[in-house]
């Protein structure tokens, strides 16, 4: 009998060791790994882009005021003759970000020649939190002279 209360001690002071093993698929949440930022560039100006103009969009660690911004993920396109306001999507891996640091969106237009034409002038804030997605609506770019 004494070695049978042992045993069941044993195994159930093993049980809740082993359900913090598990991971989250097998607990049946979905693990997420990525996070995509989605969203799309605009601009006021009643102005055509050319066939051959440059967007880059880039999702930035802002955190060091003294240094330069840190890119974790970035998409670069041709406008291939289309016309804002032009999707982007960002995918960025969890493992990366630090809760305690601060991130933003920023895009540039830049015309066949290289010459910069249009910029966020603002800063579009980031806020990861438990989702998957997360979608920036139109970011304004502002002319440049």
């Amino acid at each position: 009998m004494f070695r049978f209360a042992v045993a069941l001690a044993i195994g159930l002071s093993a049980l809740p060791l082993a359900s913090c093993a598990m991971t989250g698929e097998e607990t049946g949440e979905a693990a997420v790994q990525t996070i995509t930022v989605t969203g799309s560039i605009g601009y006021r100006e009643r102005i055509a882009l050319p066939p051959g103009a440059e967007i880059e969009v880039r999702l930035d660690d802002v955190s060091l005021a003294d240094a330069p911004a840190r890119t974790l993920a970035r998409q670069d396109f041709k406008a291939d003759g289309k016309q804002v306001p032009l999707p982007f999507t960002l995918t960025v891996d969890r493992a990366e970000l630090d809760p305690r640091h601060s991130y933003a969106v920023s895009a540039r237009i830049s015309g066949e020649d290289g010459k910069l034409m249009f910029i966020t002038d603002t800063r579009n804030s980031v806020a990861f939190g438990a989702g998957s997605a997360i979608d920036m609506g139109v970011l304004n770019l502002v002319k440049t002279n």
